[in-house]
């Protein structure tokens, strides 16, 4: 629940409201690009699913799979060059990445 004492909701809103797409969240060790959301729900969607489960919470057509692995045995979802993110925990929707903040509040390359 960290990110609900920080600017996310609002930083999230205003950059889909003035972009008319996605936020993109970047790798905060390396800069690489690593969910951009939303992608197929809306920013209220994405917020509230976020707000439910405690972290900004992720679908499988907001991964950027060429920086992003999941591991099979545990869930673990981490960049490819190694920074911990968060853990897949899928629900009735389907694979569901809750990823820690700090993880993806890095700037772009």
């Amino acid at each position: 629940g960290y990110f609900e004492a920080t600017k996310f909701e609002d930083e999230v809103r205003a950059t889909v409201a003035s972009t008319g797409g996605p936020v993109t969240f970047y790798d905060s060790v390396t800069g690489a690009a690593l969910f951009k959301a939303p992608i197929g729900r809306s920013v209220d969607d994405f917020i509230a699913e976020s707000q439910v489960h405690g972290w900004p919470s992720f679908r499988d057509d907001e991964v950027v799979w060429s920086n992003v692995r999941v591991l099979k045995s545990s869930g673990e979802t981490v960049s490819t060059t190694g920074t911990h993110l968060g853990h897949n925990i899928p629900d009735g929707k389907g694979n569901r990445y809750c990823i820690n903040l700090v993880s993806v509040a890095g700037n772009p390359v």
